[in-house]
């Protein structure tokens, strides 16, 4: 019997629906793949993350790894799969099976896995429309995707998928500073991030942005939070979450690390950084920090929560560093 594991980022639920479902943050599940992880018939290949709103989803597998992996940050395909989109009647099947398991009440589904925008876009079109006319119920269908991938699809490309049913993207910004961008081979700059994001949304789907904070290192801390700020607040997207930055095994920004040629930011430094960043947004989003390797959990409608959000920050930073989590080496 092969074993097959699921991760969740954050929030983890009980729920049988959702494939990433764990007691703890970011740790792998043991599924027997015989069984399609609990459903006859339903059928998942390398590692599986879903965003912490997808807690309460359907996790059906539309791609397989990532067309990018080059990111010196992320270790979750490194080691492969090698990235391919999964045969779209392989994907109606397991959404059949899904319902056959749990009825039409399913309300939201997310189609893993790292970069399931970069599928042909009528491929993408059908599985949504399918997904629709099985769960009768559906109110959301979202998928991860990189701001390249998403450019790729063009403005039509993307109304198309907003029409199927596709209703929210997760897309990793990272940082707003190209000279990050560049250094941590993003394979994206600014700029096409900036018309990336402004067409998901013009295309009637809602945009949920990840900020890491410190990937730029004590060197371009104050450039990370401000040229950060200065795109979110040209994009202004529904969602933005942050996450902070942790080096993982098998990546090459942990050699640089520790090497000490990437210079990480302490507790204090972090808090620090997230204001700088908060104090410069001018966007109508929701800001959260739901995530594990965050030192404070921020949670707040901007721009109407943004002093609370401040002052809640400033009262973190008036804790002993040797409180907050140690530093540690991700391994998931």
């Amino acid at each position: 019997m092969v074993t097959l594991f699921f991760f969740a980022e954050h929030d983890p639920s009980p729920d049988i629906k959702n494939r990433a479902s764990s007691g703890a943050d970011e740790l792998p599940v043991p599924v027997p793949a015989a069984r399609g992880n609990g459903v006859a018939g339903m059928r998942y290949i390398g590692p599986i993350y879903r965003p912490p709103s997808e807690a309460d989803s359907l996790l059906i597998q539309a791609t397989v790894g990532c067309p990018h992996n080059r990111c010196t940050f992320c270790m979750v395909y490194k080691k492969g799969p090698k990235y391919r989109t999964r045969a779209v009647n392989e994907i109606k099947e397991d959404i059949l099976a899904a319902r056959d398991a749990y009825g039409q009440s399913i309300r939201t589904l997310f189609f893993p896995a790292g970069n399931t925008i970069a599928m042909k876009t009528e491929d993408l079109c059908e599985i949504c429309r399918f997904a629709g006319q099985v769960f009768p119920g559906l109110e959301r269908i979202t998928v991860y995707g990189s701001s390249q991938y998403i450019h790729k699809k063009s403005t039509q490309g993307l109304k198309r998928l907003a029409e199927a049913g596709l209703s929210r993207i997760h897309v990793g910004l990272e940082s707003g500073d190209d000279v990050i961008l560049k250094k941590i081979k993003k394979g994206t700059d600014s700029r096409e991030q900036i018309k990336a994001g402004k067409w998901v949304m013009e295309a009637g789907m809602e945009l949920s942005l990840y900020v890491i904070m410190g990937i730029g290192g004590k060197e371009r801390t104050a450039l990370h939070a401000k040229e950060t700020a200065r795109v979110l607040n040209v994009i202004d997207p529904q969602f933005i979450r942050i996450r902070t930055f942790v080096p993982k095994i098998d990546t090459p920004i942990l050699n640089e690390v520790q090497k000490g040629s990437f210079k990480m930011l302490g507790p204090h430094e972090i808090l620090r950084e997230t204001e700088m960043l908060i104090r410069d947004l001018k966007v109508s989003s929701y800001f959260a920090s739901d995530h594990y390797t965050n030192y404070i959990n921020l949670e707040g409608r901007l721009p109407k929560e943004k002093t609370r959000l401040l002052e809640e920050i400033r009262t973190a930073l008036e804790r002993d560093e040797k409180t907050y989590r140690p530093f540690f080496i991700g391994t998931q």
